[in-house]
């Protein structure tokens, strides 16, 4: 649903209150007006944004994705507050099933801005995941200590501990040998 036809919904509902009570009807008037505040709240918040949190506090990430297919454009159906949530969802959902593709997810979401420290540090840290599977140690070390800087509460310690300790391993394509293979010298 566009997210303008949620204001024209609280009008409605609004005046249908208003109606009500000059009809006599004081009680149920009130009571429209107030339930009129629901979907203004949801111009603010996508509820397919909170139902996909919902399912993802739950561990249910395939309902999650679910929900965020109900969003088409996300451009005319989302706030410009929620578009960094949006992006974030959509990598979370995609991480474990395509861990390649969560990176462009991640960016946007940082680009758009994401309100909580912790989701800011494991955006970075799914970043930094991707960084090191390319090979790009360095760009994974500098996002690894953006994390631990961005995760005030502690959460995900044991995450950078992990990875920090894959950082120290050596990338087994350069030094993997083949025993079998003859040595080859100088002039041969």
């Amino acid at each position: 649903m566009n997210k303008y036809i949620k204001f024209v919904i609280a009008a409605i509902m609004i005046a249908a209150g208003i109606f009500l009570m000059f009809n006599r009807n004081i009680g149920w008037g009130i009571v429209l007006v107030i339930l009129s505040a629901i979907p203004i709240f949801l111009f603010f918040k996508n509820e397919y944004i909170l139902l996909a949190f919902w399912q993802l506090r739950k561990q249910n990430m395939q309902k999650a994705g679910d929900w965020l297919k109900h969003i088409t454009n996300y451009e005319s159906q989302v706030h410009k507050s929620q578009y960094g949530y949006f992006h974030y969802l959509q990598g979370l959902t995609l991480a474990q099933d395509n861990p390649a593709k969560v990176e462009p997810y991640m960016k946007k979401a940082l680009e758009y801005g994401l309100n909580m420290k912790h989701d800011r540090a494991m955006a970075t840290l799914n970043l930094a995941a991707t960084a090191l599977q390319k090979g790009r140690k360095q760009d994974a070390q500098k996002l690894l200590e953006e994390a631990k800087r961005l995760d005030t509460s502690g959460m995900m310690t044991e995450q950078i501990k992990m990875m920090k300790e894959q950082l120290k391993m050596p990338s087994m394509q350069k030094h993997m040998h083949n025993p079998n293979m003859r040595q080859r010298g100088k002039f041969f």
